[in-house]
């Protein structure tokens, strides 16, 4: 079996004791992170070493960021979204694990608000090259795991209140659509395959830190795992732990988990 957790961490030195406590509790084998907001070289590397955990990053300046963290061998095979050399947004890292047996990516889509506008455009542009990407991924026909932090909610059913946020640039039409055009190509949505039933907000993966939205449960499901045929084949089970958003120092993203047969 092997368990692969997603996690927007939103700074990874203010959150450092909130997933250190995690990881010690939940244990998974390979953990994408997103929003690291740190450049590679000020990413605590021995801190998680420690805790049983090599880590490949690419980190930036306050912003952006991401990395994989794995208990098993891993060979990185691309630290850039392909489709744009002048890019310099620290947003994709993609790798194989586990003896090659797996190919994961750790990705961080852009938010896109205000929208319209540049950062709106910006974004469609990059799900764009993540389409391409997608697509020849695929036909590589390996069990893959897209994961991390997609700034979209799939539906109306995957934010709280779709009335408020129906020209957020999460929730646009064009948002949506993009990512639709990604799912047809042949992903499954892991987590979306679970419907929101249940307790208040128990699907969601972002709390705001505004306006006692945990505390009432009014969230988004922005984080996501799309797997190949393949990974989706050996898929066993998924979960979203939201109890890190209740700790202390919190980021206001919780972690999801899928484990795969594998």
């Amino acid at each position: 079996m092997l368990t692969v957790a997603t996690w927007n961490l939103n700074s990874i030195n203010a959150r450092l004791p909130v997933l250190l406590k995690w990881l010690a509790d939940a244990s998974p084998d390979v953990v994408l992170l997103q929003e690291l907001k740190c450049q590679s070289d000020g990413f605590p590397e021995e801190q998680l070493k420690a805790s049983g955990y090599r880590a490949e990053v690419v980190g930036q300046k306050s912003y952006n960021g991401v990395a994989i963290l794995s208990r098993l061998p891993v060979e990185v095979s691309q630290r850039h979204l392909p489709g744009d050399d002048g890019d310099e947004q620290a947003r994709y890292l993609e790798a194989v694990v586990a003896g090659g047996r797996v190919r994961i990516a750790s990705l961080y889509l852009p938010n896109g608000n205000p929208a319209p506008g540049d950062k709106f455009d910006y974004k469609l542009a990059w799900m764009e090259r993540l389409r391409l990407h997608s697509k020849d991924l695929l036909a590589l026909q390996e069990p893959i795991v897209l994961g991390g932090d997609y700034n979209i909610c799939p539906s109306d059913a995957d934010v709280y209140n779709p009335a408020l946020f129906k020209d957020d640039a999460l929730c646009r039409p064009d948002s949506r659509g993009k990512f639709r055009e990604i799912l047809h190509q042949g992903w499954i949505d892991a987590l979306g395959l679970t419907p929101s039933g249940g307790e208040k907000g128990s699907h969601y993966t972002y709390f705001d830190y505004q306006a006692r939205a945990w505390e009432m449960r009014n969230g988004l499901r922005i984080d996501h795992f799309l797997l190949s045929p393949r990974a989706a084949d050996a898929l066993v089970s998924t979960s979203i732990d939201q109890r890190p958003r209740a700790w202390d120092r919190p980021s206001d993203h919780v972690p999801a988990l899928c484990t795969l047969d594998i």
